[in-house]
């Protein structure tokens, strides 16, 4: 099977023992924008914040992503087929930095992982993929530590975190954002950290 992806320059490549290969791609806001509606509008997806939104808003609102300076949209694939969706964000420049100290060295992620096919078990898969990712945001664009905020009542997300490595931290309040380009409501989440040290033994 050809790799639809394969012409597109990724800003990480990695082969991991007994996963596969994951490359990290530059988010293509247009092109993207109906894989990304089908994930988003899952319900498993609901703590993404994007239920009920159609083709053209979730690709709106990428188009709008790209064109900042502070937070980036990338496309994980795994193998040549779509395996999460990666942002990253300078914490001082989003709603969390006045929700924590933030250090020099510290960089935000939302990860949100492609649907498994039929519904299948996947042991060790998310573990592995975000082994890739974490390469990539602490090696790759060398920085000392990630935050990450999942919703408080995100269990799922809060569990697969501590089990990669990352320490809670506070649970806190992310304030509402209203701007003329971007909504989010009010948020309670749980933060949690990981430094590079713990993620790769220094």
């Amino acid at each position: 099977m050809s790799d639809p992806y394969a012409s597109r320059a990724a800003v990480h490549e990695q082969v991991v023992d007994g996963f596969g290969s994951v490359r990290v791609l530059p988010l293509d806001a247009t092109a993207d924008a109906p894989l990304l509606h089908r994930w988003v509008s899952e319900e498993r997806a609901a703590f993404w914040g994007m239920n009920g939104l159609t083709e053209r808003q979730v690709a709106e609102i990428y188009a709008h992503m790209a064109g900042l300076d502070t937070h980036h949209a990338y496309l994980v694939v795994k193998d040549g087929t779509p395996a999460a969706l990666l942002q990253t964000y300078e914490p001082e420049a989003d709603r969390v930095g006045e929700c924590y100290p933030v250090e020099p060295g510290d960089i935000g992620i939302h990860l949100l992982l492609a649907p498994a096919e039929d519904g299948a078990a996947r042991p060790g898969w998310t573990s592995a993929l975000a082994t890739a990712v974490l390469t990539y945001v602490l090696v790759g664009l060398d920085r000392r530590r990630v935050v990450v905020d999942p919703d408080v009542a995100n269990e799922k997300a809060i569990a697969r975190f501590v089990k990669q490595g990352f320490t809670a931290g506070p649970a806190v309040v992310l304030p509402e954002v209203d701007l003329p380009d971007v909504y989010l409501p009010e948020k309670k989440a749980q933060l949690a950290f990981l430094t590079r040290e713990v993620a790769f033994g220094g």
